[in-house]
């Protein structure tokens, strides 16, 4: 039996980091840097990134991310640096540039550094993208080579983001160690391609504590534009601990729950981990978790301001059979709900969502 723990080779977490991309860049390389930036990034953070690879006499390009990471904006991407000739890829900003610019590295066969502006997801440590398509629906995972080499997490940046990002981080941090133990239970193969190690499920425990000790206290500082220890732990939490405890814990209902509900056109507004939370307590609902536990999650996800019921994802107009075409989607062949620990139907998941929908509307 095969067990595997998938990290970057390094994880780099600190006030200020941005500007010190270049000396990142040159324990990687030689030609020069492709960033991929959103453009959040880019009006705001191109003078201090350029000023760091100017001063390091570092051949660079700054190229604006489109907003959707779809198979046409990757092999827009791919071809730039391609024509541009340059021997790492650096990508700055949110889940989707993340996840682009490692599909571009991937591809082109070249190192890369990762770098998220946002809390948001546990993406940036992972050897994963999630490709969608123009539209923004879920499409497919792409299973990358290797991992990132080095991840930086600059918290003076992160800070200054919306905490509603920081919450979104907190609600798929908040599914890490459920999808995890399910795994676990039925020992299913993880992302990473093993089963589930002992130092994964540690490691996705660890996580689910951080959160739920300092996730309220994270996001008052992050109301206020203050880097405290609590939200040092929680970015790390949601970064690092998270990162790699879904690939190498594993996934299962909440984030197959999540792709499913990415069909609606109604929630195409919400961000990954606000999906995944009320993927979460739907998951919870299926493994029919007592009513105690189920209850202590919502509270804790209402106390961080992330969604509970079908209303706070824009989702309350959609009809039954719309929802149960959410259900089918969930069950698709390949999808993570299979590594539940017993049998999920269509017609299981449509009455967990509803079943959810209900306790989290209370």
């Amino acid at each position: 039996m095969t067990r595997n723990i998938f990290s970057p080779s390094k994880y780099i977490q600190g006030f200020g980091e941005i500007k010190k991309l270049a000396g990142y860049f040159k324990n990687l390389g030689e030609k020069g840097a492709y960033i991929l930036v959103d453009k959040f990034v880019y009006d705001k953070y191109a003078a201090d990134i350029r000023s760091s690879f100017e001063t390091e006499n570092v051949a660079h390009h700054l190229e604006v991310f489109n907003g959707e990471c779809s198979k046409n904006e990757i092999n827009r991407n791919i071809a730039l640096l391609n024509e541009k000739g340059f021997d790492v890829v650096i990508t700055i900003g949110g889940g989707k540039t993340i996840d682009c610019g490692k599909a571009t590295a991937h591809y082109s066969k070249l190192p890369m550094i990762v770098v998220p502006t946002i809390a948001s997801t546990d993406a940036p440590c992972s050897a994963l993208s999630v490709i969608y398509t123009d539209s923004g629906e879920f499409e497919q995972y792409l299973f990358l080579k290797a991992n990132p080499n080095i991840v930086v997490m600059d918290t003076d940046v992160i800070v200054n983001a919306p905490a509603r990002l920081l919450a979104a981080g907190i609600g798929d941090a908040l599914a890490t160690y459920y999808e995890a133990k399910a795994c676990l239970d039925s020992n299913s193969n993880t992302i990473a391609g093993g089963k589930p190690s002992k130092t994964a499920i540690a490691l996705a425990k660890l996580c689910l504590d951080i959160i739920m000790e300092d996730g309220v206290k994270a996001m008052a500082s992050c109301e206020q534009k203050v880097v405290t220890k609590a939200f040092e732990n929680v970015v790390e939490a949601n970064t690092y601990l998270s990162g790699i405890g879904f690939e190498s814990g594993g996934l299962a209902a909440a984030h197959a729950i999540h792709n499913g509900l990415t069909i609606l056109h109604e929630g195409h507004s919400m961000y990954h981990g606000e999906k995944v939370s009320f993927g979460t307590i739907t998951q919870l609902v299926l493994e029919n978790r007592s009513l105690e536990e189920i209850n202590k999650v919502i509270d804790f996800c209402k106390s961080v301001g992330l969604p509970t019921c079908l209303r706070d994802l824009n989702m309350d107009k959609v009809s039954r059979e719309a929802l149960y075409e959410v259900a089918k989607a969930s069950v698709a062949p390949g999808e993570t709900i299979h590594n539940m620990p017993f049998e999920v139907t269509a017609d299981d998941v449509f009455a967990a969502l509803l079943t959810a929908d209900k306790l989290g509307s209370r």
